[in-house]
């Protein structure tokens, strides 16, 4: 089972990101809820604006549908000494972009990076949370006949995001202490806030065993590095 098509991307690039500022001719957004995992071959990204909580599970269709999550494998490539990162979506909450979803990248310090975009106009300050370095890990679900049921499961240091990709399509965020994976932001809000005890145990060059609440399955590992 192959999905990689790219040189896996730098060191610097992996963990997660929380966007603080977003900048376009029309925009300045602090607000929204925005975490980017990366880890050396796949990435996982969660935007929930505020609005779209503002009425707790009562929010309206149109808050919903604002939200935004995909994931996929990423491209870091270079023009000159410009440092272009491309975002290849796989799966995609919202109907495919026009363009696609590329930027160059400056890395003010190791733990915070500037977006610029390349085919729309926009600026995105990233930092890097401390808690997410080490562990990095991707693993793809598996049907009951062991095919790529789509579904990804994403580790970096003390962070996990789960991808969904199916009808009720659902991307979940959150950090595991001692055993237990709490969520804290989901593309579903009856996700969140929940605790789920989590597990993971590779058995195999290319099978770990995933334990989240009371559910155990096997996965296909995509990518497995341990802490350093």
């Amino acid at each position: 089972m192959t999905f990689l098509a790219f040189s896996p991307v730098p060191l610097n690039y992996r963990g997660v990101w929380v966007r603080t500022l977003l900048e376009t001719p029309t925009l300045q957004d602090t607000s929204t809820f925005v975490r980017w995992m990366q880890t050396s071959q796949w990435h996982a990204d969660l935007r929930v604006p505020e609005a779209a909580r503002s009425a707790g599970l009562a929010c309206t269709l149109a808050q919903r549908q604002s939200q935004q999550g995909f994931c996929g494998v990423t491209e870091i490539s270079h023009d000159g000494g410009t440092e272009i990162c491309t975002w290849h979506r796989r799966y995609d909450f919202l109907p495919p972009r026009p363009t696609p979803d590329t930027g160059t990248m400056v890395f003010e310090t190791p733990d915070r990076v500037i977006e610029r975009g390349i085919h729309s106009e926009y600026l995105e300050v990233w930092e890097r949370m401390p808690e997410s370095v080490g562990v990095c890990i991707a693993l793809a679900g598996r049907t009951i006949t062991g095919a790529d049921s789509g579904e990804r499961l994403l580790q970096t240091g003390s962070c996990v995001m789960r991808v969904q990709p199916w009808q009720d399509f659902d991307i979940s965020f959150g950090v595991v202490q001692q055993g237990v994976w709490h969520v804290e932001r989901s593309l579903v809000p009856e996700s969140e806030g929940v605790a789920l005890h989590f597990e993971l145990q590779r058995i195999g060059e290319h099978t770990a065993e995933v334990h989240i609440g009371n559910q155990r399955s096997a996965w296909t590992v995509l990518e497995w590095t341990d802490a350093s």
